[in-house]
């Protein structure tokens, strides 16, 4: 009978425990939920196959355009003559136009004396006035203004008259002081490195120390643009400066356009220079080629 109770007992205890237990609220383990980082990248690619451009810093708060085409000026390699400038016609194609507007010069020392003895108030304005007489532009003043040039710069003012016998001395006295203008630039590194080699082969050599700087000179100034002949307003670089000291200058050179078109060739700087034709070659576009190829001196 006693065995009968205790086994009651227990039997009471074990089912008080396990209601008690089911009534107690459990406590779960929490457990951290971690997500895969994505990459800004891998989520563009996912969503859209096309690749993401990537920008560089200095892009950051620009406008971007694509297919934007860079423009370049037509006219950058494009060289006009005195007087004219480089505009874009209808078709947006590069040409050399009279200039509209000389600028508004007031000091004296700007005026310029034209080879019609006329004191124009600049070389701007002289040849602005070439350029329209030659385009037939209703501005012209007077048809010879097609071939004015600058004779020297100031006012112009009364020129002693060149002598026969200057005008016969002049073209020894003129192959002298090329000469010496070329080794004086020579001296002071200022010449180009073919001409260079010219003008100390002069050095070395006197049967070339005249036709050397004869040559230099023509290949020189016939630069604007080079066609292997002189015009009358390229020899300004020295016609310009000669004028108040060698009142025998314009005479002088206005003898070596021996056939009167306005442009010398380099047989006729010979013959005026009283060199040998055939000691004078054209070499200018050799030259001008070996400069473009040889370093600096």
């Amino acid at each position: 009978m006693k065995f009968l109770e205790v086994a009651c007992l227990v039997i009471l205890t074990v089912l008080v425990t396990d209601t008690l237990a089911e009534n107690k609220p459990r406590k779960h383990k929490k457990y951290r939920r971690i997500h895969p980082v994505e990459k800004p990248t891998e989520l563009a690619a996912e969503k859209d196959d096309k690749p993401i451009e990537v920008l560089p810093p200095m892009a950051a708060g620009v406008d971007m355009i694509d297919n934007r085409v860079p423009l370049t000026d037509p006219c950058l390699d494009v060289q006009c003559g005195a007087g004219m400038v480089c505009a874009l016609d209808k078709d947006s194609e590069p040409q050399c136009v009279c200039i509209e507007t000389c600028p508004e010069e007031t000091e004296s020392r700007r005026k310029v004396c034209s080879n019609t003895n006329e004191t124009w108030s600049s070389d701007c304005s002289v040849y602005q006035q070439r350029c329209w007489c030659r385009n037939d532009d209703s501005r012209c003043k007077n048809d010879e203004y097609r071939h004015v040039h600058i004779e020297y710069y100031g006012s112009c003012r009364e020129m002693p008259e060149c002598k026969e016998s200057e005008m016969a001395d002049f073209p020894r006295r003129m192959r002298d002081w090329l000469f010496n203008v070329m080794r004086d630039l020579a001296d002071r590194r200022e010449l180009s490195p073919r001409y260079y080699e010219m003008e100390k082969d002069a050095e070395s050599n006197m049967t070339r120390r005249w036709t050397n700087a004869a040559m230099w000179k023509f290949c020189d100034l016939d630069g604007h643009p080079p066609d292997r002949y002189v015009s009358r307003h390229e020899l300004f670089p020295i016609r310009a400066p000669l004028m108040a000291l060698e009142h025998c200058i314009a005479p002088f050179l206005n003898s070596c356009d021996s056939d009167d078109d306005h442009r010398i060739t380099i047989k006729e700087w010979a013959r005026c220079l009283e060199l040998e034709e055939d000691d004078i070659e054209d070499k200018c576009d050799e030259l001008a080629a070996s400069d473009a190829s040889t370093p600096e001196v």
